[in-house]
C-alpha cells in the first residue's frame, strides 16, 4: 500500500512541475499583425507548404523533362537498374538547379529576401515569388494546352479580357501536360537508334537459326559500347539542357 502511495505522488508531484515548466503559447508563434489564431493558421500553412515541396519542384520545373527523358534513355539501354533510381533522380535535380538558377535567384531576392527583413507582407511576398515561375512556365508551355485549361477551368479562375495575369491553377497543369508531351518526344528520339540496334541484332540471330539465345542478350553490349563511344551522357545531358535555352 505504501509503494501505490510513493508512486502516486510522485507522479502527481512530477506532473505538477512539468505544468509549471510548459512555456507560454505566446512565445511559440513568432510577433506580428493578428490574432494568436492566424499566426497559427500561417504556421500550419509553411508547413504545409514544406511538406508538399517535392511535389511542388517537379510541378513548376524542367525537373519533369529531365526525369522521364532519362527514364527513356535507361530502357533504350535495355538496363533495368542501371543507373539506380538515386542517380537518376539526382542528376535530374541537379540538371534542373543549373536551369532554374535564374529563376530560383530571382525569387530569392525579390520575395524571400525582403520577407525575411519584414519589408513586405506576406500576400506581396507570395506574388514575387512565384512571378519568375510563371515567366518560366508561360515561356515553355504550349498555347494549344495553355487555351484548353482554360477553357476546362472554373468561372471563377479563368482569366477575363481585362485580366493581365492567368491563374497559377490553369499555367501549371498546361505546363506538365507540355513537358510530358517534349519529354516523350525526346525519349522517342533517344531510343531510336538502340531500336535499330535491337532489330539489327534480332535479325542476324535469326539468320544463324539462334532461334534459343535471346536478342536483348546479344544486343546490351553493343547498345552499351555504342552509348559509351558516341559520349552519349554528355550528349544527352546537354541537349536536354539546351532544350530550356
Amino acid at each position: 500500500m505504501k509503494w501505490y502511495l510513493a508512486a502516486g505522488f510522485l507522479l502527481a508531484s512530477t506532473v505538477a512541475v512539468a505544468a509549471q515548466q510548459l512555456p507560454d503559447l505566446g512565445s511559440l508563434i513568432p510577433p506580428g499583425q493578428g490574432s494568436a489564431a492566424g499566426r497559427v493558421i500561417q504556421l500550419i500553412a509553411l508547413l504545409t507548404v514544406l511538406s508538399v515541396a517535392p511535389g511542388l519542384l517537379i510541378m513548376v520545373t524542367s525537373f519533369t523533362r529531365f526525369i522521364v527523358a532519362l527514364s527513356f534513355l535507361r530502357s533504350g539501354l535495355g538496363l533495368q537498374s542501371t543507373p539506380a533510381n538515386l542517380v537518376l533522380i539526382s542528376l535530374a535535380l541537379f540538371m534542373t538547379f543549373y536551369v532554374m538558377a535564374p529563376t530560383f535567384d530571382r525569387a530569392w531576392t525579390s520575395g524571400v529576401q525582403p520577407l525575411m527583413k519584414n519589408e513586405i507582407n506576406e500576400e506581396e511576398a507570395f506574388g514575387r515569388i512565384t512571378a519568375p515561375f510563371r515567366e518560366f512556365m508561360l515561356a515553355h508551355v504550349r498555347e494549344r494546352d495553355l487555351t484548353t485549361f482554360e477553357q476546362l477551368a472554373a468561372e471563377t479562375i479563368r482569366p477575363k479580357a481585362d485580366d493581365k495575369q492567368i491563374d497559377l491553377r490553369i499555367i501549371i497543369p498546361a505546363f506538365m501536360i507540355s513537358e510530358l508531351r517534349r519529354a516523350f518526344e525526346i525519349g522517342f528520339l533517344i531510343m531510336l537508334p538502340f531500336l535499330v540496334i535491337d532489330m539489327i541484332v534480332a535479325t542476324i540471330t535469326m539468320s544463324m537459326g539462334m532461334m534459343m539465345m535471346p536478342p536483348t542478350v546479344i544486343a546490351l553490349p553493343f547498345k552499351t559500347l555504342f552509348f559509351v563511344l558516341i559520349d552519349g551522357w554528355s550528349l544527352v545531358t546537354s541537349g536536354l539542357i539546351r532544350s530550356f535555352l
